[in-house]
C-alpha cells in the first residue's frame, strides 16, 4: 500500500531559495537549515534503517546475499529496495546516526546487487503477492530509487562512487521496461510516467519522454467531483496526486497540477472530525478501512507553498496533529526538495460545517463540527455516523426475501432536506418448460430458467429516507409488497467502545438487540445515542444477507411490512 523526487528548477517551483540543478539537488548549505519537523522525520527514519537491516541476508555464501525478507520470510525486491530508499536518507542527513556511514553504504550496495541479480532480462521485477514481470511494480521502485540515487550522490559518503553504478544498472534496465511495458489499473499509467520522469531527469532519453506523452495522451481520469477513477481516497488518490506533481515539474506541464488541486479541494470535505478520511466509496482495497491523511501531506504542503494557499496549510497542520509520525514515509520527497523546508503560509479555516454532495461518487457528506455522517449509494453499507472518537461505522438493512434481500440503492435522491434510497426486488416462481423446447435427455442446465413462464411473482420494495436533525440523523425505513418477510436493521460500531441499553443475543460473539427505548455507544469521552428500538424476532443471520462483521453490532428486527424510524444523536 505504501509504494513510493527531487525538484527541478522550473517555473513550477515556488522557492525563494537558490537555484536547484535540473538533475541534482542543491547543497544543504544553500538551502538553509532543515526545519524541526524534517529533523524529527530523520530521527524516525534511523529507526526504520535499524529495523530493516535485521532482515538482510548477510551470509557471503548465500545466493540471496544482500536481499531482504518480508514479514512472511520471503525475499523480495520491494523490501530490498526499501533499504536503499531509507538508507539514502540517512547517508544524506547530517543529523542522522547513519550520516555518511560506510557500513550502511556497504549493505545498500549488497541490496543493489541483489536487485540487479533478481531483475528479469526485460528489466522488470516481481511483486510476489500477485504481479510477475510487472512493469507497474518496477515503476513504484524506480520512482523512489531515483531519489535515493540523487541523495546518495550528494551525500559525500566515502566510496559512494563505486556503489552508484550498480544502482544505475538496475535503473537503466528498468527504464527499458518502463518505456514499453503495460499496466493493470488507471494509476499505473501515472506510476510509470512519474518513474520515467525521474529517470529522464537523471539520464535524459527521448524514449522516456515519448512513453510519458503516450500515457498522458489518454487524459487524466478525473470526474466532476474531483475524484480519480478508482475513488481510492486512502491509497491511490493521494498517490496519483504525488505522481502528477512529479510529472508536472519534470515535464514542465503545470496544467497537471489543476487535477491535483481539484482532488485536494474535494478531499477537504472527506475528513471526519477525528482526522480520519472517508473511504466508504472506494473502488479498491482501501474500501471502508480506517485511514488517516498522511498520504496527502506532501501534495498539500507542495501546493500550500506554491499557491500560498491557507486552506492547504491548515490541512497540513491538521495532518501533522492527527498523523504526523506517519508522514515520514515520504521523507525522500522532502529531503530532495528544499523548497518545502520553508514555513507554510498563514492558515485559513477549514470547512467543518456543511452538506456536500458528490453525485458521480454516489456520496453525500454531512458534517457539523464534531459529528458527521456519510451516505453512500451502490453499497450495502449506506450510512455511517461519527461523533469524535465514537464511530457507527456502518448501517445495513436486509430481509430474507428469496435469498437476495441485502439492501443496496443505485442512487441517492435528494428530496428537500432529506435523501432517499430505494430498492425493488421480485421473486418469481417458474412454470413447466415450453413443450416444443424440452430437451430429450432432461438436462436441467439445457433448459434455461429465463425461457420458463413466470408465476406467483412476489415483490418487495424498500424505501429509506435520511434526514438531518439539529444534532444528528434520522432514518425512516419503509417496506411494501410481500408480507411476513423477516427483516433486520444492522448497526455496526467500531470495536473498543461500550454499548448500553441493548440485550446480548445468545450464542453470538458480539451481537445485540435493541428491543425498545434508546441505546448508546461510548468510546472515550464521546457517546452516540440511538433509538427507539424494535425486535419482533432474533433471526439476524438472514438468508442472502451479508455475514456479520467482526465488530459490536446492534440489530433491530421485524417482519414486513416493516416501518421504523430511528435517530442517531
Amino acid at each position: 500500500m505504501n509504494r513510493r523526487q527531487f525538484v527541478t528548477n522550473s517555473a513550477l517551483t515556488l522557492c525563494a531559495l537558490p537555484a536547484i540543478s535540473l538533475t541534482r539537488i542543491s547543497n544543504k548549505s544553500q538551502a538553509g537549515p532543515m526545519p524541526d519537523w524534517l529533523l524529527a522525520m530523520i530521527s524516525r527514519n534511523d529507526l526504520g534503517i535499524e529495523s530493516l537491516r535485521k532482515y538482510q541476508v548477510t551470509d557471503a555464501g548465500d545466493p540471496a546475499l544482500g536481499g531482504l525478507k518480508d514479514g512472511f520470510d520471503l525475499l523480495n525486491p520491494h523490501s530490498t529496495s526499501a533499504l536503499i530508499q531509507i538508507g539514502a536518507c540517512g547517508l544524506f542527513s547530517p543529523t542522522s546516526k547513519f550520516y555518511r556511514s560506510t557500513e550502511l553504504l556497504a549493505d545498500m550496495n549488497l541490496a543493489a546487487l541483489y536487485l540487479v541479480k533478481t531483475q528479469h532480462a526485460d528489466g522488470t521485477i516481481d511483486l510476489l503477492s500477485t504481479n510477475f514481470h510487472s512493469t507497474p511494480d518496477t515503476g513504484f521502485l524506480v520512482k523512489r530509487l531515483t531519489m535515493a540515487y540523487a541523495l546518495m550522490e550528494k551525500s559525500g559518503t566515502p566510496g559512494v562512487e563505486k556503489v552508484l553504478p550498480n544502482l544505475k544498472t538496475f535503473l537503466i534496465r528498468a527504464g527499458d521496461a518502463l518505456s514499453v511495458g503495460g499496466i493493470h489499473t488507471p494509476n499505473h499509467r501515472w506510476v510509470v510516467s512519474a518513474a520515467l520522469t525521474k529517470l529522464n531527469e537523471l539520464w535524459p532519453n527521448p524514449k522516456y519522454t515519448a512513453r510519458i506523452e503516450q500515457w498522458l495522451g489518454e487524459h487524466i481520469d478525473m470526474d466532476r467531483d474531483g475524484q480519480y477513477n478508482e475513488k481510492s481516497t486512502f491509497i491511490y488518490s493521494s498517490l496519483t496526486d504525488r505522481l502528477l506533481i512529479t510529472v508536472a515539474k519534470g515535464m514542465k506541464k503545470p496544467e497537471l497540477l489543476d487535477y491535483v488541486r481539484k482532488n485536494l479541494n474535494m478531499t477537504m470535505f472527506y475528513v471526519h472530525p477525528n482526522g480520519e478520511i472517508v473511504t466508504d466509496a472506494s473502488g479498491r482495497q482501501d474500501k471502508a478501512i480506517i485511514g488517516t491523511l498522511e498520504n496527502y501531506y506532501y501534495p498539500y504542503r507542495y501546493l500550500a507553498i506554491k499557491d500560498q494557499n491557507g486552506e492547504y496549510a491548515a490541512m497540513c497542520k491538521m495532518i501533522e496533529n492527527t498523523a504526523g509520525a506517519k508522514t515520514g514515509s515520504f521523507i525522500d520527497y522532502f529531503l530532495t526538495d528544499p523548497s518545502l523546508w520553508v514555513n507554510l503560509p498563514a492558515e485559513k479555516p477549514l470547512p467543518v460545517s456543511y452538506v456536500k454532495t458528490f453525485p458521480i461518487s454516489g456520496l453525500v457528506r454531512i458534517r457539523r463540527n464534531n459529528w458527521d455522517s456519510t451516505l453512500i449509494a451502490n453499497n450495502p453499507v449506506w450510512l455511517t455516523f461519527m461523533k469524535g472518537t465514537a464511530v457507527l461505522q456502518g448501517v445495513r438493512f436486509a430481509s430474507s426475501f428469496f435469498g437476495k434481500g441485502q439492501f443496496q440503492s443505485e442512487k441517492l435522491v435528494q428530496n428537500g432536506n432529506s435523501w432517499e434510497l430505494t430498492q425493488k426486488l421480485d421473486g418469481p416462481y417458474y412454470q413447466p418448460y415450453p413443450k416444443e423446447s424440452i430437451v430429450a435427455d432432461g438436462d436441467w442446465e439445457k433448459m434455461p430458467r429465463n425461457f420458463r413462464p413466470k408465476s406467483e411473482v412476489q415483490v418487495l420494495e424498500t424505501k429509506i429516507k435520511v434526514k438531518e436533525l439539529s444534532n444528528g440523523i434520522e432514518i425512516e425505513i419503509t417496506t411494501s409488497g410481500t408480507e411476513r418477510v423477516p427483516a433486520a436493521l444492522e448497526l455496526i460500531f467500531r470495536p473498543g467502545g461500550e454499548l448500553k441499553g441493548v440485550s446480548k443475543i445468545e450464542n453470538t460473539k458480539d451481537s445485540w438487540l435493541l428491543k425498545d427505548g434508546n441505546g448508546s455507544y461510548t468510546f472515550g469521552s464521546d457517546t452516540i445515542s440511538f433509538g427507539p428500538g424494535t425486535a419482533s424476532h432474533k433471526n439476524i443471520a438472514l438468508r442472502g444477507a451479508l455475514p456479520a462483521m467482526e465488530a459490536p453490532t446492534v440489530f433491530l428486527t421485524g417482519l414486513t411490512p416493516f416501518h421504523h424510524v430511528i435517530r442517531f444523536q
